[in-house]
């Protein structure tokens, strides 16, 4: 089976890499190579036509792919809350959570993501429109192999943006090279408080692999809990994941990475957050109407449930595996 991610040397969707890398999945029963395809329109895409079987991504994104969430589902969350920086030249940047150094500036950002953005912006009263500001994806950086957050550090350091609006892996880089310094960290409170429920990573799936092969995407949700789990109780392992996939200064970050972001470790799909995130999606324009919970998220059929949830009410799957 195969897993798309839409930039793999990154803390962001490590979580489905590091249970492909660690023998996660392989314990679960399933065979599962991890491939990068970016940015996240064309990672969905891939899920749609069936390239791939799962992909570790931005909610969010999907919507795009599949209209009003039509055909696929979101099996379980890699981690809580919209989990990227505002990251800015060093020489420009204000005190942390001044938003007003985005006015005038060239910043980048990728598909989708800029799509959190824009929107914090706006609840921050900054109209990009009317204040000049310049959100756009870096040129050359929308090819199917590039990891965005490393491409755009790189960017910043040669003065060509401004500053950009990326991972964590992107953000660490930047700041230990001293080319920029961190403006926003939404998940730890920085900028609208509304900004942490617009989207959060998580793993999806096809409707179809769902109705065909609900053992193996049960099984995926088990994964993926396990590797969190090992990763709370030994972040090191972090460093044995990224050894035969992340270059060597990425791969000695990713640990401490990870460590900052395990308070936000948690598969859960909460109604709570999906509604959020579906606000989001209809403020941006990718999203029509009001879906129900289980529009979006993948539930337990009752031909699927073990005997200690037979004869209760359908829960979500990651609730049950």
């Amino acid at each position: 089976m195969k897993l798309a991610v839409p930039d793999l040397i990154t803390n962001s969707y490590f979580p489905a890499v590091a249970a492909a890398e660690l023998g996660y999945f392989q314990r679960e029963g399933l065979d599962v190579t991890v491939e990068l395809i970016a940015p996240a329109g064309r990672t969905y895409e891939a899920l749609r036509d069936g390239a791939v079987d799962f992909v570790a991504a931005e909610a969010h994104a999907g919507l795009a792919v599949f209209p009003a969430w039509r055909d696929m589902k979101l099996l379980c969350a890699l981690s809580q809350g919209m989990y990227w920086f505002l990251v800015m030249r060093s020489d420009i940047v204000g005190a942390r959570g001044d938003l007003d150094v985005v006015r005038g500036r060239r910043i980048a950002a990728a598909p989708f993501v800029e799509l959190g953005l824009r929107r914090l912006l706006l609840e921050a009263g900054i109209d990009p429109k009317r204040d000049d500001v310049r959100i756009a994806p870096l040129e050359g950086s929308l090819g199917a192999k590039v990891n965005i957050g490393v491409t755009v550090a790189t960017a910043l350091a040669e003065g060509r943006i401004d500053g950009f609006w990326a991972n964590g892996m992107g953000a660490e880089l930047a700041v230990r090279h001293g080319a920029g310094r961190v403006v926003l960290d939404v998940r730890r409170g920085d900028g609208p408080p509304a900004a942490f429920g617009y989207t959060l990573p998580t793993l999806a799936t096809t409707d179809r692999l769902i109705n065909e092969e609900p053992k193996a995407a049960a099984a995926a949700v088990r994964a993926i809990a396990a590797t969190l789990a090992a990763l709370k109780e030994d972040v090191s392992l972090a460093t044995d994941a990224a050894r035969r996939i992340f270059p060597a200064e990425e791969q000695s970050l990713i640990a401490e990475l990870v460590r900052r972001d395990l308070p936000y470790y948690d598969i859960s799909l909460s109604a709570a957050s999906i509604d959020s995130m579906n606000q989001f999606a209809r403020d941006v324009g990718l999203l029509e109407g009001h879906p129900r919970y289980e529009d979006v998220v993948a539930m337990m059929r009752p031909a699927d449930r073990d005997a200690t949830v037979h004869g209760c009410c359908e829960k979500a799957l990651f609730e049950v595996t």
